[in-house]
């Protein structure tokens, strides 16, 4: 059975760059880098294919806005006779300092939207989970310019690293699961 990897963003060229689409890059990097594979377009996501060890998987970015990926997730899994229990999100995470990567394997959604409506759409938190974070602002209003925002220069070398460690924690993930 396939290994679902889902990078949770915000659609269209204005939120490529912004710190909320940070899961959206480390799909990028691992369909680029690790699978030499292309991007292709369905209705609702944009999907990519690879082998790692021996595992098949499917990488997904919604085409949905970040608050209401869990209809997309679950057709997703759906279309690639997938469980949860197959399922990786990737995502970024305010809670966490800029560049840490926490890999966590049930919970809460934590405040993030575009997770709470996964976790509700599936009825499962059961879910395998690479964060990567983006920092917090000072206040709390501040949030959502903080997350639709694009990294600083000076912050870029740290992010990248991210990504790169971020993908490996998701290919350690898949072969955990696979054997």
């Amino acid at each position: 059975m396939a290994q679902v990897v889902v990078g949770l963003g915000n659609p269209g060229p204005e939120y490529e760059g912004t710190r909320h689409n940070l899961g959206q890059r480390v799909l990028d990097h691992l369909a680029q880098d690790v699978f030499h594979s292309r991007w292709r377009s369905d209705d609702s996501t944009r999907l990519a294919s690879g082998e790692w060890r021996g595992a098949p998987v499917k990488l997904v970015k919604p085409l949905t806005f970040m608050n209401v990926s869990g209809p997309v997730v679950r057709r997703a899994l759906h279309r690639h006779r997938a469980e949860p229990a197959d399922l990786i999100l990737v995502y970024d995470d305010i809670d966490l300092a800029l560049g840490k990567v926490r890999v966590r394997m049930t919970g809460s959604h934590g405040g993030h939207n575009g997770v709470r409506s996964v976790i509700e759409t599936l009825g499962t938190d059961a879910i395998r989970r690479v964060k990567i974070g983006v920092g917090r602002p000072d206040r709390k209003a501040e949030i959502p310019d903080h997350v639709l925002t694009g990294f600083l220069p000076e912050e870029e070398e740290l992010v990248a690293a991210a990504v790169v460690t971020a993908a490996q924690r998701v290919l350690e993930l898949i072969q955990k699961t696979s054997g």
